[in-house]
């Protein structure tokens, strides 16, 4: 527990030191985390980093977190890109005689956008201006609330076990917890910044934030299971690997920008 608490402590403040700078610094920040989180998906999934199917997926990856806006560069169309990265993959089936099946295809496809249009969600918000690092921090802090809320919540209340087949330590009481302490944080972000965040929008927000944070962190309990792990990898001693600490994140951050609730 105490490796854990000052591995989170200095990683968290490195990151919030970076987040704060924006920029080039927030961009490296995110980038290193997608190229590992990316290599570590792979791995998952039985590919080496240097497997032409994982290459093709850092490719696609990398598609959504170049930096079209810093660089003023047109951003060429995203589905595009897609169309053609799936057939660059099956076509690649084709070339190994099925050594790469239409199954990994398909894997390094999904990996390449879930951890590329997450990343890429983060880097929007934050380069959203003139708040950016306004709404960077409200969508971070109603995530880190729904943790903590429901971590402590769970222990102290925890009875009901919420899904005991992807996560047996997670309890409805908990999940319940988390939801209520994320919306008091949005909601106080909203009340000493009236001018930039409504109580509703702010609600919205945490309430967003809350739920599919949870069903974030759901979401990779239920695929490291499927593989048989407990960490996805080993980057910070005692919190597991880059997707064990991003998986909300990567599903809040898309969420919220794809329904409109932080200005991009």
């Amino acid at each position: 527990m105490k490796q854990r608490i000052i591995t989170g402590l200095l990683a968290g403040a490195v990151f919030v030191v970076l987040t704060v700078i924006g920029g080039w610094a927030y961009y490296v920040l995110l980038l290193l985390l997608a190229l590992i989180g990316f290599r570590e998906y792979a791995r998952m999934n039985g590919f080496a980093p240097q497997h032409p199917a994982s290459l093709l997926g850092y490719a696609g990856m990398l598609f959504f977190l170049f930096p079209w806006d810093l660089l003023q560069v047109e951003r060429p169309s995203g589905s595009d890109m897609l169309w053609l990265l799936m057939l660059l993959l099956l076509a690649l089936s084709v070339l190994t005689k099925n050594r790469t099946t239409i199954d990994g295809a398909a894997l390094m496809l999904l990996g390449s956008l879930y951890l590329g249009y997450g990343f890429n969600a983060m880097m929007l918000v934050r380069d959203s201006d003139p708040q950016g690092l306004f709404w960077t921090t409200l969508s971070f802090g109603s995530i880190w609330a729904s943790d903590i809320g429901a971590y402590f919540i769970g222990r102290a209340f925890g009875r009901i076990k919420l899904w005991p087949a992807i996560s047996p330590n997670k309890t409805v009481e908990g999940s319940i917890g988390g939801v209520a302490v994320s919306l008091v944080v949005a909601l106080l972000f909203s009340v000493f910044s009236p001018g930039w965040v409504s109580v509703g929008q702010a609600l919205l927000i945490g309430l967003t934030a809350a739920v599919a944070g949870q069903f974030g962190d759901l979401i990779q309990s239920a695929y490291k299971r499927v593989r048989g792990i407990k960490d996805t990898g080993t980057l910070l001693p005692g919190h597991g690997g880059v997707l064990d600490r991003c998986d909300s994140w990567l599903i809040v951050f898309p969420l919220l920008v794809l329904t409109g609730l932080v200005p991009v």
